[in-house]
């Protein structure tokens, strides 16, 4: 998800304020400077086109495919102040709720039971049913708004920035339990969760590694490298059995990633094996995946450079577009990734998770999706579909 620049009041055409998936990555949002669209990915369809008086929307969030979602204003919008999180029914075509807050709103996360709203240094955690804040949590400077939250019924988990910079810090409310992880020593620039809660990937601001860590321990899985040039981070992804992770930088380039198998236990605890069973083991595809690596990787003890693990398969955007943000997922088709920028382009390319390390991928198929603004139909058939008892769900 991607809070852009603020909006230009002088633009007359279409201007992204605001790029960002669901909870399942079927859909994406886009907030404008005159109001947000949600395009279905597969197949590729504008389903919601919202013009809204008042100004721009920054921050739209989804709740899956259902009519709800949380806005928050641009600084320009006199309807939806960005000191606001407005909650939205896209049935009734008005907002039905609203949390004031004292300061700008910088990102908000959903699930059927909680409203998670992120301020700079502040994370606030509310009941969906009747917006009461149940938590606050103090952290670090966290101007991007960073935060993730589970939507698994059976996992609820949260992870926002700790009290010290590059710390992340995981609530797992099922279990009443909190601990923190120093993933980075660098600010944190992205973080993500699975869509069952059971990994979390982490960067910082430096963009270079990528931290794989079990959420439920905080025990690091794997450690990958984007690159070796600092760059900024747009957008972290898994697919949705976690084998794979995709990330987007401004350098106009998606990489994915194999992700390796997390161990069930501890080596501590492990049973004794032999050397030549233990170099089998390291040696399998469920341990190595199918990754770069380097040739010098045996000096890994002495320079984790050459030790590191790089993607198996990148994109870059056509037209070489540097400094463009964009986000990225993995479509409902197999070996497919997608690729949203922020000039309004989807972009469709495929990968072979069997191919040779080092694949470049092209794009399969690029549509634009800002034309000229449509009319809302008035048949309803723009409609999606409405969600029974949000706040039943414990």
């Amino acid at each position: 998800m991607t809070a852009l620049a603020p909006p230009d009041a002088a633009a007359k055409e279409t201007q992204i304020l605001y790029i960002g998936f669901n909870q399942d990555q079927s859909c994406f949002a886009v907030g404008t400077n005159s109001g947000f669209k949600v395009f279905n990915c597969s197949p590729f369809k504008e389903q919601v086109n919202r013009e809204l008086d008042g100004g721009g929307i920054r921050y739209v969030e989804m709740l899956f495919q259902c009519n709800l979602f949380a806005l928050i204003g641009a600084p320009n919008n006199g309807r939806f102040p960005p000191n606001k999180v407005i909650i939205w029914d896209d049935v009734k075509r008005k907002d039905v709720g609203d949390i004031s807050l004292r300061q700008e709103a910088k990102g908000v996360r959903l699930r059927r039971d909680k409203v998670v709203v992120v301020l700079e240094y502040k994370v606030l955690v509310y009941n969906f049913k009747d917006l009461e804040c149940v938590m606050e949590i103090d952290t670090v400077s966290n101007p991007k708004g960073l935060c993730a939250l589970c939507p698994s019924p059976s996992n609820p988990v949260l992870v926002c920035c700790g009290s010290h910079r590059g710390m992340v810090r995981v609530e797992l409310f099922q279990l009443q339990r909190t601990f923190s992880v120093q993933a980075h020593t660098s600010p944190l620039n992205s973080l993500a969760l699975t869509l069952d809660g059971s990994r979390l990937v982490t960067a910082s601001e430096k963009g270079t590694i990528l931290r794989v860590m079990d959420s439920l321990t905080g025990r690091m899985l794997q450690e990958l490298r984007r690159g070796a040039h600092v760059a900024e981070m747009c957008c972290l992804a898994f697919n949705h059995t976690s084998s794979l992770l995709a990330c987007s930088s401004v350098r106009g380039t998606v990489h994915v990633f194999q992700l390796v198998e997390s161990c069930a236990q501890d080596s501590a605890a492990a049973v004794s094996t032999s050397d030549a069973a233990k170099a089998q083991h390291q040696a399998s595809p469920a341990n190595q995946g199918s990754n770069s690596r380097s040739s010098l990787s045996f000096f890994g003890g002495l320079v984790n450079y050459f030790n590191s693990e790089w993607s198996f398969a990148r994109f870059r955007l056509p037209g070489a577009e540097t400094n463009v943000h964009s986000i990225c997922s993995f479509a409902a088709e197999r070996n497919t990734l997608m690729v949203v920028t922020a000039t309004g382009q989807l972009h469709t390319c495929l990968f072979n998770p069997e191919g040779a390390p080092g694949q470049e991928c092209e794009a399969a198929t690029s549509i634009s999706f800002l034309p000229q603004p449509k009319p809302a139909l008035d048949d309803g058939s723009d409609k999606l579909p409405d969600i029974e008892d949000v706040g039943a769900e414990t």
